[in-house]
């Protein structure tokens, strides 16, 4: 059943590329865990041992403070079509907000979009795959671009003021520093 890496093998980096959605995973020491799931192109893979992953603007910003507590993160990859697959990798992160020195090393993975509010590169520790006979067969359709309407329509001013309002604490009243100024 599961399996366990040490790194993201050619195997790995092929299912996760292939997969139009992926899952992260945090908590705090306390408080409320977080799974929130994602797509569009935000997941880049680096190294063997190395991801980044592109956090755009969104209701809540939990991760952001449970990775500056603790660096703990899960992602997890679904295979949804004919061969049943789940892949995990897990390690420590660390977040890189707009003002931070390294946040244009870590713009150039990705396409520019206004939404974007940080980067969380993850240092992988352990990749583990086991079967997902139990994950139901789906479709994919199409990218949702609502979010990406939706932030192009704020701009970035828009998007700053939408981080101050509703982005600089999580559900548990712990600071995400999104507006640090370094």
């Amino acid at each position: 059943m599961a399996v366990k890496f040490d790194s993201i093998n050619e195997g790995h980096k092929t299912f996760i590329e292939a997969q139009k959605m992926f899952v992260i995973g945090s908590a705090g020491a306390d408080g409320f865990i977080n799974v929130s799931p994602k797509g569009m192109d935000t997941f880049k893979i680096v190294d063997e041992n190395t991801v980044v992953w592109l956090n755009l603007t969104g209701s809540g910003n939990e991760t952001s403070a449970h990775v500056q507590e603790n660096g703990r993160m899960t992602v997890m990859f679904n295979s949804y079509d004919k061969a049943p697959m789940i892949l995990k990798l897990y390690g420590k992160a660390t977040v890189i907000h707009h003002k931070d020195a390294r946040w244009e090393e870590m713009s150039v993975h990705f396409e520019k979009q206004v939404g974007t509010r940080q980067f969380f590169e993850m240092k992988v520790e352990l990749v583990l795959t086991s079967c997902g006979y139990a994950v139901p067969q789906y479709e994919f359709i199409k990218e949702r671009d609502t979010l990406k309407k939706w932030s192009d329509k704020k701009g970035r001013e828009g998007i700053e003021e939408y981080w101050a309002e509703n982005n600089v604490e999580t559900l548990d009243g712990v600071e995400t520093n999104v507006l640090k100024l370094s």
